[in-house]
């Protein structure tokens, strides 16, 4: 039986596992510093680990995707300054000498959940991941979504109510874009203290399910998901879920039924678990 390499190249830390499935899954987790740093922390825990049949790998991004492309496994414009151009694809498949599948890592996460969790029988879904940052992986017919680049879904611009919040957003590039206003440094900006440590009827909580629900409601109009999956660190406060579903129904004012916002089934390893899925589906291709 093929057995794969997986790297949830995250902008707080990576997630590296080796299996197939949830049942033989190992992994370890480390910081996110600096390029050389992080990916030799990577071969480290690999190589004593081969062979491996390929290693797919779900990161942060913008990311180069397309595999006819000059640049593909490039980390692209991202705010991370030390990451910017890196061919974090190519640096791994060079160290390890294995094939690459490589995609974002809510792309990964989405196929994660459609191979082995919430996503299971679907054929439209959008995942989605508050934490870091702010982004989304939307299938379609079984099929990732891609275009010209990939899906950008946290950098959406949303109305904000300066008076209500002041807060001018902490994106570099757009300011109070959706990750901007409420990824989890944009949180830790506002209030001062790591949204973690923020007690459950803080009123961040109100403004963090208000500006998310703005974003589900455009995604849900656009793409016509039969479920939600969120899930990220700002998504374990479970108390999020039933504002949600209230907030996000009373936008769509039974225009439409709103569909099922769920929690990740997978939990924090739904990253990693889709960056195997995406070295099967890859080694399954290349036969």
């Amino acid at each position: 039986m093929p057995r794969f390499g997986a790297v949830e190249a995250g902008g707080t830390k990576f997630i590296c596992g080796i299996g197939t499935s949830p049942a033989d899954l190992e992994s370890v987790e480390f910081p996110t510093t600096t390029p050389a740093e992080t990916i030799r922390h990577a071969t480290d825990f690999f190589r004593p680990r081969m062979p491996l049949d390929a290693l797919g790998i779900g990161s942060f991004g913008p990311i180069d995707p397309n595999p006819d492309s000059p640049t593909f496994g490039t980390i692209t414009s991202t705010p991370k300054p030390a990451w910017r151009n890196f061919n974090i694809a190519g640096a791994l498949r060079d160290a390890l000498a294995i094939p690459v599948a490589f995609d974002t890592d809510v792309n990964a996460a989405a196929l994660g959940e459609f191979r082995w969790g919430a996503a299971q029988g679907l054929h439209a879904f959008l995942y989605v991941t508050v934490g870091t940052g702010v982004g989304g992986g939307a299938m379609v017919n079984g099929q990732l979504l891609h275009g010209q680049l990939h899906p950008e879904m946290g950098h959406i611009r949303i109305p904000r109510d300066p008076a209500r919040d002041p807060f001018p957003g902490n994106c570099p590039y757009h300011g109070d874009c959706l990750e901007g206003l409420i990824a989890a440094p944009a949180l830790e900006a506002r209030y001062g203290c790591p949204p973690h440590l923020l007690p459950a009827d803080h009123p961040a909580w109100d403004l963090v399910s208000d500006y998310l629900a703005l974003g589900l409601t455009n995604w849900i109009c656009t793409l016509s998901p039969q479920k939600v999956i969120l899930g990220g660190g700002i998504m374990q406060r479970t108390e999020l879920f039933a504002r949600l579903r209230s907030r996000v129904a009373e936008l769509l004012n039974r225009y439409i039924t709103p569909p099922d916002l769920v929690p990740a089934e997978l939990g924090t390893a739904a990253g990693v678990l889709g960056a195997i899925a995406l070295a099967d589906a890859f080694l399954g291709r290349a036969r």
